[in-house]
């Protein structure tokens, strides 16, 4: 299988893309097996996402040489199935409640950009280089591309990556918030198993009613707004995982959020 899931006991869902020796591209059955990923992690109600590639690159993007094989309406058929399929998964693991941690590491290009764009917290390995490649070969964005890298690193630093590809280095993309920090290549997948342990932890409730937030803040006047945030607090407070925070806090112990089964 190009995907694999292990959801570990716990709630930690390990997704893997599997295609190491063709730099994990997104074919059909690639992005049908994210959706497949986030449908199971969405039904198993699961606290933490973890998303890794094997081997020396996390996602050069789309499958050229699959989509070579097709021409005309075909491929457009074909392109549009395949964009579907990972649009729909990123919209799932958008409205989870559980985080998303990615690790990156060698080439992240095209769709693999729209994949670590797509997750809370990015970790880049100090190999990683990013490039959005799309016009270099005549197509233009998906995986959310065109919609996370405004927001993520503001639309002239976005045109500049979409119009010219050029190549960026991790430390780069870290200081202009496309990742969220640089660890060193051998530290990576640790470092990542530890933040999504972390998180895996933590109040799953909250963490969902945060991502929420954020997303809706980019896109809404600021009055409205404040009004979901306090209506949001309201219930986050009353809930178990609001009662457990402040018992732990007032009674000096770690909080243990656990032992509230994240919603379905």
């Amino acid at each position: 299988m190009s995907v694999g899931l292990e959801i570990q006991d716990g709630g930690l869902a390990r997704v893997t893309l599997r295609r190491g020796a063709a730099g994990n591209a997104i074919d059909l059955e690639t992005a049908r097996g994210l959706l497949d990923a986030a449908r199971v992690c969405e039904r198993e109600a699961v606290r933490a996402v973890l998303l890794t590639g094997e081997g020396k690159s996390f996602c050069v993007g789309g499958d050229l040489r699959e989509f070579s094989r097709l021409s005309g309406e075909a491929l457009e058929k074909h392109l549009i199935a395949v964009t579907d399929a990972l649009h729909d998964a990123l919209r799932m693991f958008a409205a989870l409640d559980a985080p998303m941690v990615a690790a990156v590491q060698g080439a992240v290009a095209g769709a693999g950009i729209g994949l670590a764009a797509a997750a809370d917290v990015t970790l880049a390995a100090d190999n990683a280089s990013f490039t959005a490649a799309y016009t270099g070969i005549g197509y233009s964005p998906d995986a959310g591309v065109s919609w996370s890298l405004p927001r993520l690193i503001g639309p002239k630093r976005a045109l500049d990556l979409l119009l010219t590809n050029r190549r960026i280095p991790a430390t780069e993309a870290a200081s202009i918030g496309l990742v969220s920090r640089v660890v060193a290549t051998d530290q990576l997948a640790a470092e990542a198993a530890q933040t999504a342990e972390a998180l895996r932890r933590g109040p799953t409730a909250a963490f969902g009613a945060t991502r929420r937030l954020v997303a809706s803040g980019l896109t809404s006047d600021r009055g409205p707004h404040l009004d979901r945030e306090a209506r949001a607090l309201a219930a986050a407070a009353a809930s178990d995982e609001g009662h457990e925070g402040v018992a732990a806090f007032l009674g000096k112990r770690a909080p243990e959020f656990t032992r509230f089964s994240p919603r379905t």
